[in-house]
């Protein structure tokens, strides 16, 4: 069987995957996330290359996996509704396809007023389902938004969405993954998970309605580095659930980095039980060393060649 993709390969074999962030600089030295993903070498199945998280200006994903590419690692592009047309967003799905991104993860985008650039006019002329029901089609149909036909080649591109298990309100998140399914999603990565509890109602309705096997969910897995970050998450970041006992753990703590290592740690071995759950995706937030000593410590090393 042909596979678009690694991480594509993986999932499809049953394996349990392991995605990883790599967060490109605000700066033009390709030599930050070449020094990050040295590291990471063998450590994941695909990394993915963020774009303008958090609406803050960086190195764009485009260049990021250009620059993995050359590594020979896999990338897994990001790309946001925020900041571009249905012109510019079919345009820069050909241009990664031709230059061998194979993996790309298709988000709306947080809202500008939480960046650098405040003022910055949002586009948002799709959504992220939108989005990539257009590009299902110009894959398996040939066909752009329009209904132009695609001349010379079509992307080859599985297809990645993010879902979010805690947001409000909750009734209607399951509803929200299976329209990006329905859509044509191949690959799923959520929030980062911390209330268990809550994450495992999301999976029963999950499977009760058959979608893990319609799509793979690789659950997300952050780090907790310090307090002032677990605050920041808890209390300002929508969508985030930090549950108290998790904040008391971190808030004790002689050593927070070693208590939100352990917090991960034992996350991962969680969610590696729940059924429907084909993998992890590990977002460290600028403290992406610590990555490969979880994945090794939690039995995911090494990964499938």
């Amino acid at each position: 069987m042909d596979f678009r993709s690694n991480l594509n390969k993986v999932l499809s074999e049953g394996k349990f995957a392991v995605t990883a962030e790599i967060g490109p600089p605000k700066g033009s030295d390709a030599n930050v996330i070449i020094k990050k993903a040295e590291n990471l070498i063998g450590c994941a199945d695909a990394f993915n290359i963020t774009d303008n998280q958090t609406a803050v200006v960086r190195l764009s994903s485009l260049s990021g996996c250009s620059i993995l590419l050359k590594m020979n690692l896999e990338p897994i592009m990001q790309i946001s509704c925020r900041d571009r047309n249905r012109i510019a967003l079919q345009s820069d799905v050909l241009g990664a396809s031709a230059i061998g991104v194979r993996n790309i993860l298709f988000i709306t985008g947080d809202h500008q007023l939480f960046g650098n650039h405040p003022d910055a006019k949002g586009v948002y002329d799709l959504d992220s389902i939108q989005l990539i029901q257009i590009v299902k089609n110009m894959r398996d149909e040939g066909i752009f938004q329009s209904g132009d036909r695609i001349i010379s080649g079509n992307p080859e591109i599985y297809i990645g969405g993010v879902a979010n298990p805690f947001a409000d309100p909750f009734n209607y998140r399951v509803d929200r993954l299976e329209k990006k399914i329905d859509a044509g999603s191949d690959f799923i990565q959520t929030q980062s998970v911390f209330n268990l509890d809550k994450f495992n109602i999301w999976m029963d309705e999950v499977r009760s309605r058959g979608l893990d096997t319609k799509v793979h969910i690789l659950a997300g897995i952050t780090p907790l580095k310090s307090i002032k970050m677990t605050e920041r998450m808890k209390f300002n970041v929508p969508g985030v659930d930090i549950p108290d006992h998790i904040y008391d753990k971190m808030k004790k703590a002689e050593d927070p980095k070693k208590e939100g290592y352990n917090i991960a740690y034992d996350l991962i071995c969680e969610v590696k039980k729940i059924k429907g759950v084909h993998g992890i995706h590990i977002t460290a937030l600028f403290w992406e060393e610590i990555i490969s000593k979880l994945v090794k410590e939690t039995g995911l090393y090494p990964r499938p060649i």
